[in-house]
């Protein structure tokens, strides 16, 4: 079969997201399912009400950052399924030909759930490492009575085995939509969507220059790198923002823990749609290059064209941790009275913004000069 075990490994996007997911999950979820323990030993209403603040942050945290997180694995599953499918239609249409059925193809895109295996154990391990330090932090002031940390199997259950399940039945799920098409269109490498689409856009393109056109369609083709992009600069802008906005309401480890897993989902998530971007496009780079194209003009037409996406993606993660920080400030609020009020920090807007703008066309000139190397030999060889 064509689907190996090594090709799970390339999903090294899916199992750093599900890493981060399950990580902050746990550090949550076991901590909740320990305190609500020590509930019987309150009695005093101020420090029920912390107690409530303890627990209901723990279900937004699990809420807002595990589901999101969690929907986002999925996407990028979806991704590498596509991709895969995409650059082997050949071999599959070959299989489909030699009476393979769609089911029987699709079945072994089960391998792919080792990459979420692999990233919830890693997440979960990590967890439970720094739990410890964690319960620490979380009643550093001593205010709740001790709780007791303990090892919760059944998370294990829940945030490994379950994910691991539940996404191998998408990938063979998905593969199997994928794959309902003619072993003919397979072997052409087309779809009949995909012309008819080239069709209906026929009349456009034949308004606006090569390179205006080869900057649409780079974008165009390829919708879910957009919004790859887009949580790419969402992730930064928001977790960066959030970090650096909690200095009054979060311990300095909540800080460095959302402030590092902003930076792994970010430039995870941008390396792999950059790269993607650039080998999809290696053949229209060396035709461009032999017809006499400069180099500005090659990276201008492949990259800059999701330049706009990004600064959108900046600016929703802007409103989002504002409005989320704001919300989770006014609960807490209803329980403690010493939770101060939470307002714009347009200083830490000013910062993170400069540095995202630094380091996003950084890497996007680093890109430019992969492509400055593309030779005409990348179309030779084909």
């Amino acid at each position: 079969m064509i689907i190996r075990l090594k090709d799970a490994v390339k999903l090294i996007g899916v199992t750093i997201i599900t890493c981060c997911a399950v990580f902050v999950s746990t550090l949550f979820m076991n901590y909740n399912i320990d305190i609500v323990k020590i509930k019987d030993l309150i009695d005093s209403d101020k420090i029920m009400a912390f107690y409530d603040a303890q627990v209901l942050n723990g279900k937004v945290s699990c809420a807002v950052s595990g589901l999101c997180l969690l929907l986002t694995s999925v996407v990028m599953l979806c991704f590498y399924i596509k991709h895969y499918i995409d650059i082997h239609k050949k071999d599959l249409g070959i299989l489909k030909a030699l009476g393979y059925s769609k089911f029987k193809i699709a079945k072994n895109f089960a391998v792919f759930s080792l990459s979420v295996f692999t990233g919830t154990t890693l997440g979960l391990c990590s967890a439970f490492a720094l739990l410890p330090k964690f319960y620490e932090v979380m009643n550093e002031d001593k205010i709740l009575p001790e709780i007791p940390m303990h090892f919760n199997f059944i998370l294990f259950l829940y945030l490994v085995i379950l994910p691991t399940l539940v996404f191998g039945l998408l990938a063979v799920g998905y593969s199997y939509f994928r794959l309902k098409c003619s072993a003919l269109e397979l072997l052409k490498g087309k779809s009949e969507s995909a012309m008819k689409k080239k069709k209906s856009r026929k009349q456009h393109e034949t308004e606006i220059t090569f390179l205006q056109e080869l900057k649409k369609s780079t974008v165009r083709n390829r919708f879910i790198l957009i919004f790859f992009i887009a949580f790419a600069s969402f992730c930064y802008s928001a977790m960066t923002q959030m970090s650096m906005s909690m200095k009054d309401l979060a311990s300095p480890m909540m800080a460095a823990i959302i402030v590092i897993i902003g930076f792994i989902l970010a430039f995870t998530t941008l390396f792999l749609a950059v790269t993607t971007v650039i080998n999809a496009n290696t053949k229209q780079i060396s035709i461009m290059k032999v017809f006499g194209y400069s180099f500005r003009e090659c990276s201008d037409a492949i990259l800059n064209g999701y330049r706009p996406i990004a600064y959108i993606g900046f600016a929703i993660g802007t409103v989002y941790q504002y409005v989320l920080l704001k919300i989770m400030v006014g609960v807490f609020s209803t329980t403690m009275e010493s939770i101060p009020e939470y307002c714009f920090d347009v200083k830490a807007f000013i910062i993170v913004l400069i540095s995202f703008v630094f380091i996003y066309e950084a890497i996007m000139y680093i890109y430019s000069a992969r492509i400055k190397k593309i030779s005409v030999k990348e179309v030779m060889s084909e």
